[in-house]
């Protein structure tokens, strides 16, 4: 059995569908039962507990062989990761595959890089076979953006002129459903990328080849991205580490492009082209119903 944490969510969900896909059962750990609806299949059992209920971690690794940790964004992420950690090892869990971050160091300015960096080392610690999945940005964050870029033709970011090897997070499934079925993975830390590094003007530019109409990227500043966040109800924590994710992309730490798709999954990474024509009803109008 394999434990899949932070389901439902476009990570798990992504792992889910490609491990029952080959025929492997799994369970999948949410916080609110009410999400259960959301995740289904024969090959999949749901479990429902918190990172912080060690009680709760107990039951849902009963009988888990390996998992896949995908800790939350929340300013307990280090305590959540080491509550977890704990409880696989007591379970006596054989291997964990931990999702990161491009960049993890406990030295980053940014803060959900130290988070990732700092739960590394405590499953480092515990003596439980580990992977490690860096993967960069996701290709998914983009359908956040669709709201203006379908109403506007436009999307808002601080990037500058940054580049990023966007990553779909299939692909991010895919390598971890190898490191979690197959042999040799254990000790290893892998950087996920796409297959190139993408300003946000090249964005722009397929997005509106993509579809067939003009889409701009629209520069901002740190402080009006953080004032756009606050408005929609960000929490100003998050809305910080997003500034200082943006910072990283400008300066140029997030450009890096690896072979890890090809070499560990065995398939060509989904470019942004393919996205977004994957996507495309996303970034598309739909007319109004007459009423």
């Amino acid at each position: 059995m394999i434990l899949i944490t932070s389901a439902p969510g476009n990570n798990a969900n992504a792992v889910i569908r490609e491990l029952t896909k080959a025929g492997v059962r799994v369970r999948a750990l949410l916080r609110n039962p009410n999400s259960a609806g959301e995740i289904k299949g024969p090959l999949v059992e749901v479990a429902v507990g918190d990172f912080l209920n060690p009680a709760s971690l107990h039951a849902a690794l009963q009988g888990v062989e390996k998992a896949f940790l995908i800790p939350p964004m929340d300013p307990r992420s280090v305590e959540m990761q080491a509550s977890f950690i704990r409880a696989a090892k007591r379970a006596g869990t054989g291997h964990v595959v931990k999702l990161s971050v491009n960049g993890a160091d406990v030295n980053s300015p940014v803060r959900v890089a130290r988070w990732h960096a700092e739960g590394e080392k405590e499953l480092e610690a515990s003596g439980i076979p580990f992977t490690h999945l860096r993967p960069n940005a996701f290709m998914q964050n983009f359908l956040g953006l669709a709201p203006t870029i379908v109403s506007q033709g436009e999307f808002y970011q601080p990037a500058a002129d940054g580049k990023v090897s966007h990553i779909d997070v299939r692909d991010i499934a895919a390598v971890a459903a190898k490191a979690l079925t197959e042999n040799g993975h254990q000790g290893k830390t892998y950087v996920i990328t796409g297959p190139e590094a993408l300003s946000y003007d090249d964005v722009a530019r397929k997005l509106s080849t993509a579809l067939g109409r003009p889409v701009k990227y629209v520069n901002i500043t740190p402080e009006d991205f953080k004032k756009s966040l606050l408005g929609w109800g960000i929490p100003e924590f998050m809305a910080d580490g997003l500034n200082e994710f943006f910072a990283a992309i400008r300066a140029g730490y997030c450009a890096v492009v690896t072979n890890t798709v090809e070499e560990v999954a065995q398939r060509k990474p989904i470019r942004f082209d393919n996205f977004v024509r994957d996507f495309a009803d996303a970034f598309t109008a739909r007319p109004q119903a007459a009423g």
